[in-house]
């Protein structure tokens, strides 16, 4: 690939950003976790913002309409408040503000968000690639990567609940993390996660981050698609024979396949999870244990499928377990 990225850094706190034809007094539209300052004007999305709106916004341009699930047929609810999604659980409406937020101020701002994994050319040949692409998060300059990649039973992409939220939340721990956006069958989902893995180590100069020991998370189908790549690596799906992961981060997925080549892996699920059953994710992780490969597998009470990252629940914390995993393998 021959484009070109730049990163664009954030304008000083002074600048003012105008949103929907409003501005808003600051102090009254603060929220616990805004990255808005006080001397930011802005009108903030808040719970009761519309879907419709955010994915309208043109500060957010085309990409706008991939924030959310394409095929709306897999998602309920019209204000951010109210949003659900097929198949999850524990959907954290104070979150997901947050998360559309932190999108429009950096988009607002001019940093660039989102990046597209296929070329125009590719798209042209085959138009389901453009509902593809990489939400950027961006950590410290120079820090390591890590993918994150929602389920949705390869019926949809619920970024909102399963790959947004830790792809901020590694952020803020200085990560540089993306978010994918992919096309939902299990093949092309697979290639497209070694088209984004390809992409961020051909543009790893610009992105300003350090491809030595990434990761990659998943959760559900997401959860495959990593467990996949983990165990065949991007030349099986297409791509260069890059650099394997050094951490392999699973939620909730009745997964059983492994080889002798799999990345240490983590892996937490639900006690009362119908749809991926917590026994036979822990059965996959000793078997993998047995033939020398690192793992750690948590399992929390009353708790169904598709928690995300858990707040208020008896799984609120695993990421930092998690994170804590890939930091031991990449000492």
């Amino acid at each position: 690939m021959t484009k070109t990225l730049k990163i664009i850094t954030l304008l000083p706190a002074t600048f003012l950003l105008f949103s929907c034809g409003n501005k808003a007094n600051p102090q009254n539209n603060m929220t616990a976790n805004s990255p808005f300052s006080n001397q930011t004007v802005i009108k903030q999305y808040t719970v009761n913002s519309k879907i419709s709106e955010v994915i309208s916004d043109s500060d957010f341009g085309d990409y706008g309409r991939l924030i959310f699930p394409v095929n709306s047929g897999y998602y309920s609810g019209d204000t951010l408040g109210n949003l659900r999604l097929t198949w999850y659980n524990n959907i954290n409406p104070a979150k997901t503000v947050e998360i559309i937020n932190y999108m429009k101020y950096h988009a607002a701002s001019g940093d660039k968000i989102f990046f597209d994994i296929y070329t125009e050319e590719e798209k042209a040949a085959n138009p389901s690639k453009a509902n593809t692409g990489l939400f950027f998060f961006k950590g410290k300059a120079g820090e390591k990567f890590a993918i994150c990649n929602a389920g949705g039973g390869f019926a949809y992409v619920g970024a909102m609940q399963d790959s947004f939220p830790h792809a901020l939340e590694l952020s803020k721990m200085g990560y540089n993390t993306f978010a994918l956006i992919y096309r939902p069958n299990s093949q092309t989902a697979c290639e497209d996660l070694a088209r984004a893995i390809s992409f961020i180590f051909s543009h790893a100069d610009e992105l300003e981050i350090d491809t030595n020991g990434y990761s990659l998370l998943g959760g559900s189908a997401g959860a495959r698609m990593v467990a996949w790549l983990g165990s065949y690596g991007t030349a099986a799906f297409g791509e260069k024979d890059l650099p394997s992961p050094s951490a392999v981060i699973m939620q909730y997925t009745g997964h059983t396949d492994y080889t002798k080549n799999d990345p240490p892996t983590y892996a937490c699920v639900g006690e009362n999870d119908w749809i991926a059953n917590w026994q036979t994710m822990e059965r996959r992780l000793k078997n993998m244990s047995a033939i020398g490969i690192p793992t750690e597998f948590h399992k929390y009470p009353n708790l169904g499928h598709g928690f995300g990252l858990g707040i208020g629940t008896s799984a609120e914390g695993w990421i930092n377990d998690a994170v804590a995993f890939w930091e031991r393998q990449i000492k």
